[in-house]
C-alpha cells in the first residue's frame, strides 16, 4: 500500500518520489512523479482517493455553503422547462426538461401551416406524463438511456431525410468514444444496427439508407471517415477516408440545402475539403482545393443570382478573412470572386447561406456581431447588422436548418442577462423576442452593471476585460473581491455569458471578470496570433497585467482576487500563479494543462502531434523546448508561497489525462513553501467535461463557488436578497 494511502484524511496525502530522468537536447529532466500516469495501478488509484479523503476533510466547514449554494441555483432554475421550437422539413423540434430529473427529452409535433414560421408555444408547465404540444412525438428520452450509468452523454442525434430513423450516440464511460443506435420513429424499435467507438455524431446520406461517422487513432486524432448501410454490421463499413497526416483531424458534414456532402480535413492552419453531390449518383468526393500550407477555407452552398454557387470563406487575402463566391466544384483562389473584402478590423468567423439571404457571422473590437446579406436576383444586396444596445454583449446564429427559412433564429446574452432567443425577419428587420431563461426568486436584470474595461499590458497592448458586479457595489471606488476567469488558445473567445450559480458570488458582493487575454479570438485572428508558438507568454503576461490592472485601480485587492481557467486555460492558471503568487487569494484549475511539456514531448499521447502547431514541438526543436521548460507550470513549480489551490480533474478526460494536475499538486506540496494549501479532486467516472445530468453539475459547481467564496473572504456573507429565491 502506498504511502499516501496510509495517511490520515485529517493529513495532506504525500506521493512518493521515484525519480525518472531523461536528456532532451543535452539537458536533463528528472520528474519524481511520473508514476502518477499509471491509470490502473492500485497505488495510484489509492493515491488519488487519498488525495479526496483530504479534500472533503479540508472543505468539511464549507458543506452548509455548499448546500445552500446548490439549492439557490436549483431555486432559481425553472425546472420544468422547454426550448423554442425550431422548424425543420414539416416537423417543429424543441427539448424538454422536467423537475427532479438530471437529463431532458428531444420532442417535435408537426408544422400546421407551411406558410407561418411563428413557432408554437408549448405548455411550460406540462408534466413529464403530458404533451407540451397536441400531436407531441417524444424521440428521446435521455433519462431512460441514461438509466443504471453513473456517467451518460449524447453525443449527437440525427434525423434520416425520410424522417423515419433517428440516429444517436452516447458515451457512458466519458472518455468520448461513442456507440450509435438507430431507432425507428413509426415503433420505436431500435434496429438491429450497432456501431461503436465513434467521435461524436453521425450524418445521414440523403438515401435515408446509410450514414457517415468518424473515429480516432490511437492519439485520440480523428482520423477515419466511414460509411454505414442499414442492415449491415460495422465490419462491412466503407473507409471512405483516411487522413495519414498526424497533424490532421477530420470531420463529416451536409449542406444546408441537403445536395452536398463534405468531408474536412484540418489542422492548427491549414483546411481541405473534399465534396460530393448528392444529386449524381455517380458521383465521388472530389477535393475542391487542395491543402495549402497556411491556407484555410470554409465551405458553404448557396445559390446566388439564381445559380448555384459555393461560399468561400478564405485566409488568402488576409488572416481575418475573406468572403468569396466559386463555381459549386473544384475550384482554385483565382476562380473565387471576392465579396466581403479582408478588413483588418473585422474577423470573419463563419457565414450560413438561406435561400433569401446570407448571414456572416464575424466580430469587431472584441464583440460579436452578425451581418445580415440580402440575396436577389442580380446577387449579394448591401448588409446590413443586427444591433443590441449593452456595451458588453454576446450575439449568435441559433438553430436555423431550413434553407428556405425567412426568419434568422439566434441567440443574445450577456453577464447580466440570461439567455435569450430572438427570431429576425430579414424582410422587416423586425426582432422579435421569443424567450428569455427564465431565473426565478426575483432576479432583476438591472440590479446589476456591467463593464469593459481595456488594461495595459507590460508590452503596451489593450486587453479587454468584461465585467459584472452588483449595481452600485463599487461605488466610491470599494474594491470587490473578484472571481477573474481567463483561457487564452486555440483562438477561442470567452464571449462574456450569463450564469445562474454565479448569481450567488455576485449576491454575495463579489465581481466576476472575463480577461480576454491573447491566444484567444476575441480582438482578430492576430489576437491569437500573438499568444500562439514563440508568443505564448503573452497569454500570461497579459492575465497577470489585467489583475494588476484591477488591483491598481481600485476593482479589487490581492487579499479577494480569485483566478480561474479550465484546460488550456488550467496552464494559464499554472503560468500565472508561478510568475505572480502574491496576486490572488486562491486559484482554480479545472482539467489543468499543467504538464504541457512532458505531454507535448510524447507524440504517443492523445492530441500531441496535432498541437504542434499550438505550441510547437519541444522534442524536435531545442528551441521550443527552452520556451516550454521557461513557463510549463509544472516544470517551475519554486519554494515560494503559493496561494491556496483547488485543481479538479477527471479519471477519464482523454484531452488533459488526471496525471497532469496529480503530478502538479504532488510536485507543489513537496516544494512550496508557506501556507502549502493545495487540494486535489479528481472526479472517478467522468471526462473532460466533468460529471453528467444537471443536478451532478449543480452540485460540483457549488462545491467550487463554496472554496472561491471562502477565498474571498465571503464564506459567512448573508447574500443580497433582492434576487434570493
Amino acid at each position: 500500500m502506498s504511502d499516501s494511502a496510509q495517511s490520515s484524511p485529517a493529513q495532506p496525502p504525500v506521493a512518493p518520489r521515484h525519480p525518472v530522468s531523461r536528456e532532451w537536447h543535452g539537458v536533463t529532466r528528472t520528474d519524481d512523479y511520473e508514476w502518477l500516469r499509471e491509470k490502473d495501478s492500485p497505488e495510484v488509484l489509492a493515491h488519488l482517493e487519498a488525495e479526496n479523503a483530504w479534500t472533503e476533510q479540508a472543505t468539511a466547514h464549507l458543506a452548509d455553503l455548499r448546500a445552500s449554494l446548490f439549492e439557490e441555483t436549483r431555486a432559481r432554475t425553472k425546472e420544468t422547462d422547454l426550448s423554442v421550437p425550431t422548424r425543420n422539413r414539416g416537423w417543429w423540434f424543441y427539448g424538454r426538461t422536467f423537475e427532479g430529473k438530471e437529463y431532458g427529452a428531444s420532442c417535435r409535433v408537426p408544422v400546421s401551416d407551411p406558410d407561418d414560421w411563428t413557432p408554437p408555444v408549448p405548455d411550460a408547465d406540462a408534466k413529464v406524463d403530458e404533451p407540451a404540444l397536441p400531436g407531441e412525438e417524444v424521440l428521446l428520452d435521455l433519462n431512460e438511456l441514461a438509466e443504471g450509468h453513473e456517467f451518460f452523454s449524447l453525443g449527437g442525434s440525427a434525423l434520416s431525410l425520410d424522417d423515419t430513423l433517428l440516429a444517436y450516440s452516447v458515451d457512458t464511460a466519458g472518455d468520448e468514444r461513442y456507440t450509435v443506435r438507430v431507432k425507428r420513429l413509426a415503433d420505436g424499435t431500435l434496429l438491429d444496427d450497432v456501431v461503436e467507438g465513434v467521435l461524436g455524431g453521425v450524418t445521414w446520406h440523403p438515401d435515408s439508407t446509410s450514414f457517415f461517422y468518424t473515429t480516432v487513432d490511437e492519439a485520440w486524432r480523428s482520423d477515419k471517415v466511414w460509411r454505414h448501410r442499414l442492415g449491415t454490421s460495422q465490419a462491412e463499413d466503407e473507409l471512405v477516408h483516411h487522413e495519414t497526416d498526424a497533424r490532421y483531424w477530420v470531420a463529416v458534414g451536409r449542406s444546408r440545402d441537403d445536395r452536398w456532402l463534405y468531408v474536412v480535413s484540418g489542422s492548427k492552419t491549414t483546411t481541405e475539403w473534399s465534396i460530393l453531390d448528392t444529386t449524381d449518383e455517380q458521383a465521388q468526393f472530389t477535393v475542391f482545393h487542395p491543402r495549402t500550407d497556411g491556407l484555410e477555407y470554409h465551405l458553404e452552398s448557396a445559390v446566388i443570382a439564381d445559380a448555384p454557387a459555393f461560399l468561400v470563406l478564405h485566409n488568402g487575402t488576409g488572416p481575418d478573412f475573406e468572403l468569396a463566391v466559386s463555381p459549386p466544384a473544384p475550384a482554385t483562389p483565382a476562380q473565387w470572386a471576392p465579396l466581403v473584402a479582408h478588413d483588418p478590423a473585422v474577423r470573419l468567423e463563419d457565414v450560413d447561406a438561406f435561400a433569401t439571404h446570407l448571414v456572416l457571422h464575424q466580430r469587431s473590437e472584441g464583440l460579436t456581431q452578425l451581418r445580415i446579406l440580402p440575396l436577389g436576383p442580380d446577387g449579394v444586396g448591401e448588409g446590413h447588422l443586427v444591433e443590441f444596445d449593452r456595451a458588453v454583449y454576446t450575439i449568435g446564429s441559433g438553430s436555423n436548418p431550413e434553407f428556405t427559412q425567412p426568419t434568422v433564429r439566434l441567440g443574445y446574452t450577456s453577464l447580466a442577462v440570461p439567455s435569450s432567443v430572438y427570431d429576425y425577419d430579414v424582410r422587416t428587420r423586425e426582432l422579435t423576442l421569443l424567450r428569455r431563461t427564465p431565473v426565478l426568486g426575483g432576479f432583476d436584470v438591472d440590479d446589476y452593471e456591467e463593464h469593459r474595461l481595456w488594461a495595459t499590458a507590460r508590452d503596451g497592448v489593450q486587453v479587454p476585460v468584461s465585467l459584472v458586479c452588483r449595481k452600485g457595489a463599487h461605488d466610491g471606488g470599494r474594491p470587490l473581491p473578484t472571481l477573474l476567469y481567463g483561457y487564452g488558445a486555440y483562438e477561442a473567445s470567452i464571449d462574456p455569458y450569463f450564469s445562474v450559480p454565479r448569481l450567488s458570488l455576485l449576491d454575495r458582493g463579489a465581481a466576476f471578470a472575463i480577461a480576454h487575454v491573447r491566444g484567444g479570438g476575441e480582438m482578430g485572428r492576430r489576437w491569437y496570433d500573438e499568444g500562439k508558438l514563440d508568443h505564448k507568454p503573452n497569454t500570461f503576461n497579459d492575465f497577470v497585467d489585467v489583475a494588476r490592472h484591477l488591483v491598481e485601480t481600485g476593482w479589487s485587492s490581492p487579499e479577494t482576487l480569485v483566478a480561474e481557467g479550465g484546460s488550456a486555460g488550467g496552464l494559464l492558471m499554472g503560468a500565472v500563479v508561478n510568475q505572480a503568487p502574491e496576486l490572488f487569494a486562491g486559484v482554480v484549475a479545472n482539467v489543468p494543462f499543467v504538464d504541457a511539456l512532458t505531454t507535448m514531448l510524447d507524440a504517443t499521447l492523445p492530441l500531441t502531434i496535432g498541437e504542434y502547431e499550438e505550441w510547437g514541438n519541444p522534442e524536435a526543436d531545442p528551441d521550443v523546448y527552452a520556451l516550454m521548460s521557461s513557463y510549463a507550470p509544472y516544470d517551475n513549480v519554486a519554494a515560494v508561497d503559493y496561494p491556496p489551490i483547488l485543481a479538479e480533474t477527471s479519471l477519464n478526460d482523454t484531452r488533459v489525462l488526471y496525471v497532469e494536475p496529480a503530478k502538479w499538486i504532488a510536485k507543489l506540496r513537496a516544494t512550496a513553501v508557506g501556507r502549502r494549501d493545495f487540494l486535489l479532486r479528481t472526479e472517478m467516472s467522468a471526462g473532460h467535461g466533468g460529471v453528467s445530468g444537471r443536478y451532478k453539475a449543480w452540485h460540483d459547481r457549488a462545491f467550487s463557488l463554496a472554496w472561491i467564496l471562502d477565498r474571498m473572504g465571503l464564506a459567512h456573507a448573508a447574500p443580497d436578497r433582492a434576487s434570493q429565491p
